[in-house]
């Protein structure tokens, strides 16, 4: 957390929360939901200035409830979450990277929803794969240790009675289903704070 977070928060202790305002896409994307958009039901827009992502970035963190905000000075922004808390994206030299920029440590489970998202797990890092690279991602998986095809993967969604994983370079790594509403209860974040 930036050090100008810290001192407003002492200064100003009881700043009340805030919620609906910003959001985390399933592409890694922070989205400012002005009233229209939170009226409409909308995503915000796409924030394009780099220094205030790198602020969102650094000061990103949850509560013990699985609310995940922005600590903004004394001001806590909830996010609402398209996905999971993190979105990741392969990186040649780091392998996976998130979308605050930090390499992802090395993973520990993979999950497949039934809608074929790929969902990545590190400890308490869970992070969406940016639909963006799951074929490349994809590409390295095996099905009872062979090469599988998209169409094998699918099958696979329907019955999983053969092991399907993840090749990262040595290792291998299992990959379980699991469905897109179980997600929030398995790893314990709430996509929409306050709601």
């Amino acid at each position: 957390m930036d050090d100008i977070v810290k001192q407003a928060m002492a200064k100003w202790p009881n700043v009340p929360h805030c919620y609906g305002w910003l959001a985390l896409d399933a592409r890694g994307n922070w989205r400012m939901r002005d009233e229209a958009a939170q009226r409409a039901n909308g995503p915000g827009d796409k924030l394009a200035n780099q220094a205030l992502v790198g602020f969102i970035n650094r000061n990103y963190g949850h509560d013990g409830k699985g609310n995940w905000y922005f600590q903004n000075g004394p001001q806590r922004v909830y996010v609402n979450l398209e996905a999971t808390p993190f979105i990741a994206r392969t990186d040649p030299a780091q392998g996976f990277v998130l979308q605050t920029g930090q390499p992802m440590p090395e993973l520990e489970a993979v999950f497949m929803t039934e809608a074929g998202a790929v969902v990545l797990q590190s400890g308490e890092i869970v992070a969406q794969l940016d639909d963006r690279d799951a074929a490349q991602v994809l590409a390295r998986m095996e099905l009872a240790g062979r090469p599988a095809s998209i169409e094998a993967i699918l099958a696979w969604l329907e019955d999983d009675t053969e092991e399907l994983s993840l090749v990262l370079g040595e290792r291998r790594v299992r990959v379980e289903r699991l469905v897109t509403e179980a997600l929030q209860r398995r790893f314990g974040y709430v996509q929409l704070p306050g709601m």
